[in-house]
């Protein structure tokens, strides 16, 4: 599907990229992961032809630098940081329509699902959005192409745990369509991948196969005991669609499978007054009613 072969990549004398090796097949989901500047992105733009570079790289066979416009009509593509278009929502969905084939409403139908109306902000500038709308909107066009492969950096950042049970949803709807995930953070693609890929100073350092995410859209029922009601606790859940009873002590709601870790850090943060954490067939008590933590 892909392959890279001892690819190298210099800004002025600095190397970003540093004879890198690595093939991606149909049925592998990637987390790209490394610290800022360890080369996530570059690698990124290479593969769609964006920079020149030494080595070879193909896509399904191709060189993407010079054939460009092939290979991206086969990769759904949802950069890190939003480009600055001014132009408005619905003209921009026209545009993306027509270059790659798909009719507005196909756009439009992905967009209901990730909870954003597409035809209200048709007259807004894309720029104008909130960060959360334009990932949404980003994640909508990708998928609505029904690409041969998607890539995603950060993907998750803007988006809340309802949206991102929602991506997650629409991934496992494609089988095993291939998907490279770019994150400086593990723990927030980590549920979505079957394999990792570190790079360090352009570098791999760690290509390991893992076990498999499983199943995308599963939901975990989860209810979190509190030993006692707490403000700052109650606006953290709330942002995972958890509901209150008995005084706000208990919070019950569903966490998505793939999105497990991320919500465990969420829930760490407040270890202190957690009597008790039940997900799923398995249950873990946090915090003893004495005040004693039992992990």
């Amino acid at each position: 599907m892909i392959t890279l072969q001892n690819v190298s990549k210099k800004f002025r004398r600095a190397a970003v990229l540093d004879d890198l090796s690595l093939t991606l097949e149909r049925g592998d989901r990637v987390a790209l992961i490394g610290s800022n500047g360890a080369g996530k992105t570059t690698m990124i733009r290479c593969i769609l032809g964006q920079y020149d570079h030494q080595g070879m790289i193909t896509v399904n066979g191709l060189e993407p630098r010079n054939n460009r416009e092939t290979v991206l009509k086969t990769i759904g593509f949802v950069p890190q940081i939003a480009p600055p278009l001014k132009m408005p929502v619905g003209e921009l969905l026209r545009f993306c329509a027509g270059t790659t084939g798909i009719g507005v409403a196909d756009i439009e139908d992905i967009g209901k699902r990730l909870e954003i109306d597409l035809g209200a902000l048709a007259n807004r500038p894309f720029v104008k959005l909130s960060g959360g709308q334009k990932q949404k909107i980003l994640i909508a066009i990708a998928i609505a192409r029904k690409p041969d492969l998607i890539i995603m950096d950060e993907p998750t950042a803007n988006l809340d745990p309802q949206a991102r049970q929602i991506l997650f949803d629409l991934l496992s709807e494609r089988g095993d369509l291939p998907v490279l995930i770019s994150s400086h953070r593990l723990e927030e693609v980590a549920g979505l991948v079957n394999r990792i890929i570190e790079l360090d100073q352009g570098r791999v350092v760690l290509d390991d196969v893992v076990e498999d995410g499983g199943d995308l859209s599963e939901r975990l029922p989860c209810e979190v005991t509190l030993a006692r009601p707490d403000g700052a606790f109650a606006k953290a859940i709330a942002d995972w669609r958890f509901s209150p009873s008995n005084e706000d002590i208990v919070w019950t709601g569903e966490v998505a499978g793939a999105d497990r870790l991320r919500f465990f850090g969420v829930i760490a943060r407040y270890s202190g007054i957690i009597d008790g954490l039940e997900m799923g067939k398995t249950s873990r008590n946090l915090t003893s009613k004495g005040g004693d933590k039992n992990v």
